[in-house]
């Protein structure tokens, strides 16, 4: 009886496998047949999820080719048909991905050892090929396509990773595709795009490095774009998670450096995040270090000034930092940010020395006004030619009239 049932228990299990293997050639003869393509990705579903076949690489090859083979009749059909069912470029871009992701589980599998120790790959040169021939397909069908349908994160951003990434792909081996940098930062740049408009911002951030390490550029920005992104990737992961801290602060540094040494002056954005690191961290000597480099040889620039008056603020160096903020705003080229921030200053150190001296003083009370509370009044008024509706410079400016109005109505 038990011998009986042994042998029924084996038959079952070879019936099992049989079918299972029926399952992956039946899914094949259908691959490339647009009305069947449903029927042959439940076929090769079935094969995956059963333990006879999950673990062969032909079920992944076979699931792989069904949809190559589907966005090559796809393409094919356009061309003769925009509008044609199978032509779809949302489900085209899709069928890239699917493909990718089938052929990369096949691979390895392709390559697992036989019972006598041999590695005899028996699908690997078609997955290389088919993939080899499809890598500039990932950029102009996959992520150009998902990023105009809005689908950012992962579809765009997987589709241009995959085409910047291809190159360096062991398991394409000597077959891997030439792409020049221009092309490759470019991808990687769009799909840094990609996965911050998708809200992935560690994703994007690695993407924008990625893309400015390849030499990134852009008529608009010279490629100060990729590095701007980067840091503004750092910046809100430490909003979302205070543990990454210290990692997106030494990257924002890192970035910020970089940028700083290949744009300088034109792009002040890399030197001011640079200087706040500094601060941040607490190391005002480089930070003071930096700017007065700088200021050696630019010693008309506002924007330095008001840098170095913030430097001084956050050291606690009131009357260094006062006398830069009224330097930078003397200067006529003088931005609106370092104008709001020096009637800032020059407005709070007012009120620490008017609240000093005697307030029968009357001398030394106009002497605080003309030096303080109407210098901050003249500064905001040419902050506010620039920009009416700051909440922040017309919170200052209610201050100081208040102040004036209070403290020195008039005679």
């Amino acid at each position: 009886m038990k011998k009986m049932l042994t042998m029924a228990l084996c038959l079952a299990a070879a019936a099992s496998a049989g079918a299972q293997k029926a399952n992956v050639e039946g899914a094949k003869k259908l691959s490339g047949k647009f009305d069947k393509i449903e029927e042959a990705r439940n076929l090769i579903q079935q094969a995956m999820q059963n333990p006879e076949t999950q673990n062969d690489a032909n079920t992944y090859y076979v699931a792989g080719k069904i949809e190559f083979d589907a966005y090559d009749k796809g393409l094919q059909a356009g061309m003769i048909n925009p509008d044609d069912p199978s032509a779809n470029p949302e489900a085209m871009a899709q069928e890239l991905l699917n493909g990718y992701d089938y052929f990369i589980k096949a691979l390895p599998l392709d390559s697992v050892p036989n019972e006598k120790g041999e590695v005899k790959p028996k699908v690997s040169k078609d997955i290389v090929n088919k993939l080899v021939a499809h890598t500039n397909d990932y950029f102009a069908k996959g992520g150009a396509t998902m990023y105009e349908l809005k689908k950012y994160y992962p579809e765009a951003y997987r589709s241009f990773m995959i085409y910047a990434d291809m190159p360096d792909q062991a398991f394409l081996g000597s077959k891997a595709p030439k792409l020049d940098d221009a092309s490759r930062a470019l991808a990687y740049f769009n799909a840094g795009l990609s996965a911050y408009v998708g809200n992935e911002v560690l994703a994007a951030a690695n993407a924008f490095r990625a893309a400015r390490q390849f030499g990134y550029t852009d008529p608009e920005t010279d490629g100060a774009n990729a590095y701007i992104y980067e840091i503004a990737c750092w910046q809100t992961a430490m909003q979302r998670d205070s543990t990454l801290n210290d990692k997106a602060m030494e990257r924002i540094m890192d970035v910020a450096r970089a940028g700083n040494e290949k744009y300088g002056l034109k792009q002040t954005v890399f030197l001011n995040n640079l200087v706040n690191a500094y601060v941040m961290d607490n190391d005002f000597d480089q930070a003071l270090s930096t700017v007065n480099n700088l200021l050696a040889s630019n010693p008309d620039n506002s924007n330095l000034y008001g840098l170095r008056g913030f430097i001084n603020d956050r050291a606690g160096n009131d009357d260094a930092s006062l006398a830069d903020y009224r330097k930078a705003a003397a200067l006529p080229d003088c931005d609106y940010e370092t104008l709001k921030n020096a009637a800032k200053k020059i407005y709070r150190v007012g009120a620490v020395k008017f609240g000093e001296i005697d307030p029968t003083d009357q001398a030394a009370k106009n002497q605080i006004k003309a030096d303080y509370y109407d210098q901050a009044a003249e500064i905001c008024n040419r902050a506010k030619a620039m920009k009416q509706d700051d909440p922040d410079l017309n919170y200052v400016i209610e201050a100081i009239d208040y102040a004036l109005t209070t403290f020195f109505p008039a005679n």
